[in-house]
């Protein structure tokens, strides 16, 4: 009859396994995952108690899921116990394919390791196949199904029919074990995804505020900023501009999106923008708004990525410098210009003449070709500055590379109609009678429309300069001799008509000396060489023409 009734257990049992592994794959979580396959134990597989104890990252067990005894779970849930144990309790007692079987006979010496483990006293068995209170059965679970990376291991206790598990018993139990391993593998996969998920949308969700920072911070910033094309033909185009860059030039960003900073810079400070590197590069230049006037702005580059592997683009920052640099121009020229007048200072006046004169005298160009192509390093070194055995070899602008145009002084005595620059040394007669008479305020005025009738006077190329008090300099280059006397008749017949001061007319003359820069004099030599020429033409007139001019 027990013979009969064994293909009905077996059926019955397969229908109970096979609902045990179905509630596998409905759990959620890893957690869930684990209590469902300690309580399949327990309703379908016919053991009262069930634990799954789980493999930690350190290697230890840890008691994950208990099922059949509210007591026993609240003390061991949670226990761990090591790595070491374990492989010694998997390495005793019976070996029942992949189950580990040991009885109470041999399980006496596993009563004090540190296995979280729970059991109660009982009898000694009173037939062969008796279960027993301290006999232990263990079945592995392995994630990859050869018995090499161990997953947990899943301990049974108390067969509800008080028997060690037959044949039947312990292939059902293997295969529950090993559908548990797949279960609980699914489960960390899927756990690692949400995990990975959540992970991706907390850092997409950071990418957003940042980039929506980033986009506040750009558009709203109070200083001009702008994307720009990184390399490419492209390169330098720009992409983005907020909306002070706007402002500041006066376009549209759909219209700036049409240009580079190439196309918006002064035609003189290209260089500079050129010279700017891209990472941390700085410069300050000037860029051109709608209304045809420029700017003086402050430009800082940063490079910045799209992605890590991305293409790379340019930051631009924009400030308006141009308060700053109106305030720096006019120190600038306070300090280079005379505060009365606004001529060129004595310093200024000193600066350019030494700009145009070198330490090599005697540099005579035959023509004015070679004196073109001295500008241009083209002409023979030994005619440009003169044999080295002149003895001048050793001064400033020697070499193929010197394009300094040499200033060569006209010869007066026998005009030969070359030019040169010269040196009106001008001294106004009377003005300290004038001074005298009627107050520096009077004298102010009448320095000051002299200056502004010497002004009107010269070519936009020359200059005209208070070297002090009240004498003035000249400097007109490109002037034969005679045209330096026409000049000096010209300038002293502006000067002498009266002058109007509150309502009274005053009169000044005015006595030039004509000097000629040349190198090889310093701008001080030049000037004491105009000077004195000046005394000599002052002495050679009588004191009424000198008033009368």
């Amino acid at each position: 009859m027990e013979a009969e009734s064994e293909p009905y257990v077996r059926l019955a049992t397969m229908r109970q396994l096979h609902q045990a592994v179905a509630d596998l794959n409905t759990a959620r979580s890893l957690a869930d995952t684990l209590q469902t396959v300690a309580d399949g134990i327990v309703a379908g597989l016919g053991y009262e108690l069930a634990c799954v104890n789980l493999v930690r990252p350190d290697g230890d067990l840890v008691v994950a899921a208990f099922a059949g005894n509210n007591a026993a779970e609240a003390l061991i849930t949670g226990r761990v116990g090591s790595r070491t144990s374990w492989e010694r309790r998997l390495a005793m007692g019976e070996a029942w394919d992949e189950l580990r079987f040991i009885p109470h006979t041999d399980g006496w010496v596993l009563l004090d390791d540190d296995v979280p483990q729970w059991h109660t006293e009982g009898p000694e068995p009173r037939f062969e196949d008796e279960w027993h209170p301290q006999d232990r059965l263990y079945a592995p679970m392995y994630a990859s199904g050869s018995g090499q990376d161990l997953l947990g291991v899943i301990s049974v206790d108390r067969p509800r029919n008080g028997r060690r598990p037959g044949a039947w018993g312990r292939e059902a139990l293997q295969m529950y074990a090993s559908q548990s391993a797949i279960a609980i593998s699914n489960a960390r996969l899927r756990a690692n995804m949400q995990r990975a998920l959540v992970r991706l949308e907390r850092e997409q969700q950071a990418l957003r505020a940042s980039e929506e920072s980033f986009r506040q911070a750009f558009e709203y910033a109070p200083s001009g900023m702008a994307i720009a094309e990184m390399g490419g033909d492209q390169h330098g185009r720009l992409l983005r501009t907020n909306d002070a860059l706007c402002r500041l030039l006066g376009r549209p960003a759909s219209v700036l999106r049409r240009y580079s900073f190439a196309d918006l810079v002064h035609p003189e400070d290209i260089g500079t923008l050129l010279r700017t590197s891209a990472e941390g590069g700085r410069a300050e230049l000037r860029l051109g708004r709608r209304d045809g006037t420029y700017l003086w702005v402050s430009l800082r580059n940063s490079v910045v990525a799209d992605t890590a592997d991305g293409p790379r683009f340019l930051l631009t920052h924009v400030e308006d410098i141009e308060e700053r640099k109106r305030h720096e121009l006019n120190l600038a020229h306070r300090a280079s210009h005379d505060a009365l007048t606004g001529l060129p200072n004595s310093a200024e006046l000193r600066a350019r003449l030494s700009a145009r004169l070198c330490e090599r005298p005697h540099a005579v160009m035959s023509t004015d070709v070679e004196a073109l192509d001295a500008a241009y390093g083209d002409v023979d070194e030994a005619r440009v500055h003169g044999s080295p055995a002149d003895g001048f070899g050793a001064g400033r602008g020697v070499g193929p590379y010197d394009h300094h145009v040499h200033s060569v002084a006209p010869d007066t005595v026998n005009d030969d109609g070359s030019k040169g620059l010269a040196v009106l040394f001008c001294d106004l007669d009377g003005f300290k009678s004038i001074n005298d008479r009627f107050g520096h305020h009077t004298g102010d005025a009448v320095l000051i429309e002299v200056a502004r009738r010497l002004t009107t006077c010269v070519r936009d190329g020359d200059t005209v300069a208070r070297l002090g008090g009240d004498e003035f300099v000249v400097l007109a280059d490109g002037l034969g001799a005679a045209d330096a006397a026409d000049l000096a008749v010209r300038l002293r017949n502006a000067i002498i008509p009266p002058i109007r001061v509150d309502g009274r007319a005053v009169r000044v003359g005015a006595s030039f000396g004509i000097g000629w820069a040349a190198c090889g004099m310093t701008a001080e030599e030049v000037l004491r060489s105009a000077d004195q020429r000046m005394y000599v033409e002052k002495r050679s007139r009588s004191k009424v023409h000198r008033r009368a001019g």
